[in-house]
């Protein structure tokens, strides 16, 4: 008896569809593609849902010969009935390759652009974030939807439909640098926790992911109903929707997320245990009148605590009770129980 024929490129990519997550036909959707499997299954079953695709390949000029990539791409989105867009950022080696390779590559293809992200990515996000110190939304992952259409399917599954194509996919060896986080986990720590757990834990952590995004959304609206400048309402807000209120509200105030200690110190003088804090990068967050502001902080701004038996709502009587302070003097803040010391403002 003879085997049965396999599946068409069609027939596999309809079965695949199912789980995928392209926009409405005639959409036009832009796709980033590196020319790697996963990319060109993308581009593959976005042309075959019917979006109006257009295929972006960026070139980081990271590795000799990475500019000829583009015309693979380009003849894969030329026989698929795609549009092509080669984009040449320039990344210099160095610390953070990979996050400064992907900010350039995202602000080449655009920000809404479709990624070939696979259930393999989503699971080793996860314990790369793990491994981060991330909250809900880290270990949330990436969001299912037309930024991230593919992200139920299994690697194996890509690279069968480009077998399948015929097509022959770009490898690209700084998936196997080892100086990279995310290839570690990918080649040591994922095998070992499938070895560990018995089983294909990559199901089980995309699950967990999808399940944690769906806590992430209601924090995110539980702490949009509240102003984050109205200290009574911030702290009598639960904790964990008080931090996200605090991370959202300082969210475009540097270039880095605000740290734990940070958010801990913002609401504190939300509570009233101290009257103002002084964060990274020159930012103030004082209390006066039962509301929160944030402005430039004022030289000369040191820590204090309240020492025994002095009332925090009266300045010091000797200036000589804070060593090295000259200019108006400063309130103390109220001790915040085992945490840092806050730092004391002149309002109430």
């Amino acid at each position: 008896m003879s085997a049965p024929n396999p599946p068409s490129p069609s027939e596999l990519a309809d079965a695949l569809l199912g789980r995928c997550d392209f926009p409405p036909p005639g959409t036009p959707l832009t796709c980033a593609v590196s020319g790697g499997p996963d990319s060109l299954a993308l581009l593959y079953l976005a042309t075959r849902a019917g979006c109006r695709v257009t295929a972006v390949h960026v070139d980081h000029g990271l590795r000799p010969g990475s500019a000829a990539e583009a015309g693979i791409v380009e003849r894969a989105a030329a026989r698929f009935g795609a549009a092509f867009r080669a984009e040449r950022v320039d990344v210099v080696p160095g610390p953070n390759l990979e996050a400064r390779a992907r900010d350039a590559r995202r602000a080449a293809v655009g920000v809404d652009a479709a990624t070939g992200h696979t259930a393999d990515d989503q699971a080793e996000t996860v314990l790369a974030n793990l491994l981060r110190g991330a909250g809900v939304d880290g270990l949330a992952g990436m969001r299912h939807g037309p930024r991230h259409p593919i992200l139920r399917l299994r690697r194996s599954e890509t690279r069968a439909l480009c077998e399948a194509l015929g097509l022959h996919p770009v490898d690209d060896p700084m998936n196997r640098d080892p100086r990279f986080l995310r290839t570690s986990v990918r080649s040591r720590l994922l095998p070992l926790v499938n070895e560990l757990a018995g089983r294909d834990v990559v199901p089980v952590l995309a699950r967990q992911a999808e399940l944690l995004a769906g806590d992430a959304d209601v924090l995110a609206e539980v702490a949009g109903l509240v102003d984050a400048t109205d200290a009574r309402a911030l702290a009598g807000a639960p904790v964990p929707v008080g931090r996200r209120i605090v991370r959202r509200w300082l969210a475009g105030l540097g270039p880095h997320p605000r740290s734990s200690a940070e958010i801990e110190r913002v609401l504190a003088v939300a509570r009233g245990d101290a009257v103002a804090t002084e964060l990274e990068g020159g930012v103030r967050v004082s209390r006066s009148r039962g509301r929160l502001s944030v402005a430039p902080s004022p030289s000369g701004v040191v820590d204090v605590s309240v020492p025994p038996g002095v009332d925090p709502a009266e300045p010091p009587a000797d200036r000589s009770e804070m060593p090295g302070r000259s200019g108006p003097l400063l309130r103390y803040s109220r001790p915040v129980p085992n945490g840092p010391i806050a730092r004391a403002g002149d309002q109430g």
